[in-house]
């Protein structure tokens, strides 16, 4: 399984994703699931995939291709006016994945399966935030809601609910991530680390602040562990009920 975080926020956004696959419980292996792709003071656009792992590649491989093979005057991610424009480019690479595959897949009993969420900014236009569905198509994240889940996204969702502010600083927002994926962590295996961790400053046009966070990490381990005694102490401090 996956899990999967993106956050628009007023200073920029926020990337994080886990590296665990499966087929079993004795079938696990690490995979990288935050693709970036970078043209210096430009764009900078960050693709993070969940599902099938052979599909989900499938697709950022095509995306990639399409960059290197981009004489034949078709779009690419590196020459579209617009984030909208990169959506529907991922989307139409989805729906080549699936001409090619789907079948293949469905006669095998196996399904195709990907949920992809893609954030950037493209110059001239501010940072932006989508899901990417299996049909190709596609939402945009809402001024309601600055964050997108993808994956085993239902253990991380409280503290994003309760806590995310669009005025948040970006290493807040981080910290808020990571303990998301804590949470996660504790109650589903699926779930594992390393996490690669991406943070945007708006207008940066820069891929630099990232961060794969290891299981022995000091300041993960350093922040799981005051979590956890902070909710302790918490629950404690509240009143019994008494009926």
């Amino acid at each position: 399984m996956t899990y999967c975080v993106g956050l628009k926020l007023d200073r920029g956004l926020v990337f994080a994703a886990d590296t665990r696959t499966n087929a079993g419980v004795d079938n696990v292996a690490t995979f990288k699931k935050l693709h970036t792709w970078e043209k210096a003071d430009d764009r900078v656009l960050v693709l993070m995939s969940a599902g099938n792992l052979a599909v989900t590649q499938a697709v950022v491989s095509l995306l990639s291709e399409h960059i290197v093979q981009a004489g034949d005057g078709k779009p690419t991610l590196m020459t579209v006016d617009t984030m909208f424009q990169a959506a529907r480019l991922v989307g139409s690479a989805v729906r080549e994945v699936h001409q090619i595959d789907g079948e293949a897949l469905a006669a095998s009993a196996d399904s195709f399966m990907v949920t992809l969420i893609l954030g950037g900014q493209i110059k001239g236009e501010a940072p932006r935030l989508f899901q990417i569905y299996a049909a190709g198509n596609f939402i945009e994240v809402s001024e309601d809601t600055p964050f997108l889940q993808i994956g085993e996204h239902k253990y991380g969702k409280p503290i994003l609910d309760r806590v995310t502010r669009r005025d948040m600083r970006l290493g807040e927002a981080a910290k808020m991530v990571l303990l998301s994926f804590d949470s996660t962590l504790r109650s589903n295996l699926s779930v594992g680390m390393p996490i690669d961790l991406f943070l945007y400053n708006t207008d940066s046009f820069s891929s630099e602040r990232q961060r794969r966070i290891e299981q022995d990490d000091p300041y993960f381990q350093k922040l799981s562990g005051a979590w956890s005694e902070k909710l302790r102490q918490a629950f404690a401090d509240i009143e019994e009920f008494d009926v």
